[in-house]
């Protein structure tokens, strides 16, 4: 029988301020014994011994060599450079300086898409730009769909490079009006989500998902399917219809120096969804949803393909605008584990929680052996951590989620509201959250903690608003 353990948060009130109960009660079941010990940050090592950026033969094939003219449509010219460039063996195909308009464009192996000093790719915003329909995932569930404006499938040596943009031209006009309802009736996407959700339930191949033309299912940006050793390096993108990365069944995917400012609905920065190897580095995010959201699929069909998000490293980046700084979930049934977060910063009146893990009943899955250390946050408007097992559905599902080796070691958070908000239900599991040497300012709201474990605190300074001092807190058993 686990017993309740007390989490003692001691504030030192200001003179006439009044703060909710500095004690909360922590109830739930305890993990099973012989639960297996976390990897430790050791294994971060590891994982990137396996990470390696694709190399490129030193051929270039300049877009207007095959027709591209600044200004005017170029998606058949950039679709014969890329062809041309995997024929000969790979090497660069690169777009100079000025704004190419386009359509989708394909990737093949051995081919970086080079983007001069100066360039831009423009995506229209023509539906028709993005058919015929693709094999794709939408949400964690595949499909067929609008292709992404950038897309692989099963390739490898593939890498989007330089230091142009690419400007999704998404806006309230077009894409993102999708999500919004008009005259009261219902968002627009609303009946194909739900749709796509129902047809994975009953089983229909994924071939026979069709949407596409006259349906609402907004393309993602990036979107690597199957591929090895995937590269985007140095390029800044902006108003994406939705998720900017999303990097799919992917081994060996490396994110560095990526720029990505796009503040529409569902604009997650990088999706890495049921990948294996991953490296996110000084990479800037400021996004209108999660700025990394790690995803392993959805219900049925995330169980189905049962890949697990795991080996992941994210450093140096910085994290303004979001709904989170790290966020896995809420399409998680395939699991994640391994994740290692260090040095970075996050910052922003508009970001909302450092590190978010959401799932329910239906979605379930395991996230577990998650690291974060050397983290400096200016400003959050939530919590250090929040655990959300009641998102949507909640408890009615027959997969209840666990949430399990959560480490903050060395994390200095200079205003939030709270240090948790931990909310799980019965059946489900959160234990094992521990946070080490840090110190968490300008708390003023009373810790949600219910159905959760063992949460262990040491050396952790807990600041209230107002105030510069502090008492070490921990869990007293």
């Amino acid at each position: 029988m686990f017993l309740p353990r007390f989490l003692a948060l001691r504030f030192i009130p200001a003179a006439g301020a009044v703060f909710a109960a500095a004690c909360v009660t922590l109830a739930g079941p305890a993990v099973a014994a012989g639960q297996p010990d976390a990897p430790g940050w050791a294994k971060a090592d590891e994982i990137l011994g396996h990470i390696h950026a694709p190399q490129f033969p030193d051929r270039a094939f300049p877009i207007t060599d095959y027709g591209a003219v600044a200004g005017a449509d170029s998606t058949g010219a950039i679709g014969r450079a890329i062809a041309a460039c995997h024929a000969a063996g790979g090497g660069r195909v690169v777009v100079p300086a000025g704004v190419f308009l386009t359509g989708a464009i394909k990737l093949l192996s051995n081919v970086d898409l080079d983007l001069s000093a100066g360039s831009t790719l423009q995506f229209s915003t023509d539906p028709a730009a993005y058919l015929p329909v693709v094999f794709t995932r939408w949400e964690g569930i595949e499909c067929m769909n609008y292709a992404p404006f950038i897309s692989a499938f099963d390739q490898e040596n593939i890498a989007v490079t330089g230091s142009g943009t690419l400007d999704g031209s998404a806006s309230a006009e077009n894409w993102w009006k999708w999500t919004r309802a008009t005259d009261n009736g219902p968002r627009p996407f609303a009946a194909d989500a739900k749709k796509l959700n129902e047809l994975a339930d009953q089983g229909v191949p994924p071939e026979q998902r069709i949407f596409g033309a006259g349906h609402f299912l907004r393309p993602n940006f990036f979107q690597p399917y199957r591929c090895r050793n995937v590269l985007i390096e140095g390029i800044t993108i902006v108003r994406s219809p939705m998720w900017e990365l999303h990097p799919v069944l992917c081994t060996n995917f490396i994110a560095r120096h990526v720029t990505i400012s796009s503040l529409g609905p569902n604009n997650d920065g990088c999706d890495p969804e049921s990948c294996r190897y991953v490296l996110l580095d000084h990479c800037s995010f400021t996004t209108g949803d999660d700025c990394i959201a790690i995803k392993s699929g959805r219900n049925t069909d995330g169980r189905r393909i049962g890949v697990a998000s795991e080996d992941f490293v994210i450093r140096n980046c910085a994290m303004k605008d979001g709904h989170a700084g790290v966020a896995i979930g809420s399409e998680i049934s395939g699991n994640c584990r391994n994740v290692f977060v260090e040095d970075c910063t996050m910052d922003s009146p508009h970001l909302d929680r450092v590190l978010r893990l959401k799932s329910n009943a239906q979605r379930g899955g395991v996230i577990e052996d998650i690291y974060m250390r050397r983290i400096d946050v200016g400003h959050v408007s939530e919590a250090l951590l929040t655990v959300d097992f009641l998102y949507e559905e909640g408890a009615h599902g027959a997969f209840p989620p666990v949430v399990r080796n959560i480490f903050f070691d060395h994390v200095t958070v200079h205003a939030s509201p709270r240090v948790f908000f931990v909310t799980g239900f019965a059946g489900a599991t959160i234990d094992g959250i521990h946070v080490s040497h840090s110190t968490i300012s300008g708390v003023s709201a009373p810790e949600v903690v219910e159905q959760a474990g063992r949460i262990e605190l040491d050396g952790v300074e807990i600041v209230p608003a107002g105030q510069t001092r502090s008492l070490s807190s921990r869990v007293i058993p």
